[in-house]
């Protein structure tokens, strides 16, 4: 039988946790140690599910790896020991595709399996395809693997028909060592991107954030050792805020960036959420007077974080009248919302775009908008997460529901956030751990 949580609701969460490190920088930042055979160090590395799974992937073409401490990396990969990341990763999460650079600079070709990661909408790879044919790979796919080689990478001239994430740190992976200068037009700029860009620079990289959302690599012939310290993680950091304020508590979220939270404390700010910005941190607290209804709309960066609107959607549940969300980055996003209105939410999901933005998904059969009424009493119940993001929210959900909830699948929370079950027992939260019928011990 597998782990579950156990939460018993309508406690205020109160205390103090220290936030991770970003998992969605860091593993991106394992990847670029293998443009160099030199030793790498990373600091501030969260250690999770994601974390260890690519490490694993690195390690399988010659990534040789150490902790020092519990949250230092030593990396270095002397040598590439084969271009071929085995089908055993197949569909585990969306890394591999990110070594099609570093292998070809490193070895002349790459073959990485399908990519895998939540359920949460099509990611198609186009953009990363494209954009390595465009700097000079040859790439097929047969047998559900991709097979790239090239003799020598060369700059040119990128635009993203959309501002990628993945497709945008594939490319800075894959440019740094071509021969040649690099401008990627429309390109993601989140926090994690520069903190990538920070890496390589100090890797011997020459990259510039120029306007426009324009990055401009110009092509090294080698890279160095580097240390660096990882961002914190600006996802962990807005849902324990939720999770402060729904629960009518009071958290200091310690390594909170207000730079890298805006967007999030302005809407939060907006709705009478509490937060008072520290030399520490953030601290985020329930005001004691009715929260008020808001209409938002996600988008890239630096707009309002897709990965911020499921904590978003439960703060949604117990706000006085009507708020919208519309998802304008995943089509498929609110898959979670169905157990939430099992325990209680009035959630309805909608195809149209209920929002001003241009939305990739207006006419399409997708349920991309959805409207909450609240302040709703939610009901403890069995559920079970289908994604890492609505995991979290989901231990929100069972924190603020009257009775005693049963979380399962938590492997996909524990997947993406770090000491996730201490750092709610810190916070005074009524949660164990559960496997067949016995309490886990920590």
């Amino acid at each position: 039988m597998a782990s579950y949580y156990e939460i018993e609701g309508g406690k205020p969460l109160e205390g103090h946790i220290r936030v991770s490190g970003a998992k969605n920088a860091a593993t991106k930042q394992i990847v670029a140690s293998l443009l160099t055979e030199e030793e790498c160090l990373l600091r501030n590395v969260p250690r999770i599910g994601d974390t260890k799974v690519t490490l694993d992937i690195c390690k399988s073409v010659g990534l040789q790896y150490t902790w020092s401490g519990y949250e230092d990396l030593i990396l270095c990969t002397p040598q590439i020991t084969t271009p071929e990341v085995p089908v055993a990763f197949s569909g585990l999460n969306r890394i591999p595709i990110l070594l099609l650079g570093p292998l070809i600079h490193r070895y002349g070709k790459a073959v990485i399996p399908m990519l895998g990661g939540c359920n949460i909408g099509e990611r198609p790879v186009d953009f990363h395809i494209q954009a390595l044919e465009a700097l000079g790979a040859k790439v097929v796919f047969e047998e559900d693997r991709y097979f790239a080689i090239a003799d020598q990478l060369h700059g040119a001239i990128i635009e993203l028909p959309f501002p990628s994430v993945g497709a945008t740190e594939n490319i800075l992976l894959s440019a740094v060592m071509a021969k040649g200068t690099t401008f990627i037009k429309n390109a993601a700029t989140e926090p994690e991107i520069i903190d990538l860009v920070m890496m390589l620079q100090k890797m011997g990289a020459i990259i510039y954030v120029d306007v426009d959302r324009t990055i401009v690599i110009e092509g090294v012939s080698k890279l160095y050792a580097a240390k660096h310290t990882v961002i914190n993680d600006r996802i962990e950091a807005a849902s324990f805020g939720i999770a402060a304020v729904i629960t009518g508590g009071n958290v200091i979220v310690e390594g909170a960036k207000q730079a890298h939270m805006l967007t999030f404390l302005n809407r939060l700010r907006q709705v009478g959420g509490g937060f008072e910005i520290l030399d520490r941190g953030i601290r985020f607290y329930h005001p004691g007077t009715s929260l008020k209804p808001i209409a938002i709309e996600t988008d890239v960066h630096p707009g309002f974080m897709t990965d911020w609107q499921q904590p978003f959607v439960m703060l949604m549940t117990q706000i006085d009248g009507l708020s919208v969300l519309h998802e304008t980055v995943y089509e498929n996003r609110f898959g979670y919302t169905d157990e939430l209105r099992r325990m209680g939410a009035e959630i309805q999901l909608y195809k149209q775009c209920l929002g001003e933005r241009p939305c990739r998904f207006r006419n399409r059969d997708y349920e991309h908008s959805c409207v909450v009424k609240g302040p709703t009493p939610l009901q403890a119940a069995d559920i079970t997460i289908p994604d890492l993001r609505a995991g979290f929210s989901y231990l929100i959900a069972a924190a603020v529901a009257k009775g005693v909830s049963q979380v399962r699948g938590i492997q996909y929370v524990e997947r993406g956030y770090s000491n996730i079950l201490e750092k709610f027992q810190e916070l005074n939260a009524n949660i164990c751990q559960r496997q067949d019928d016995s309490v886990k011990i920590n």
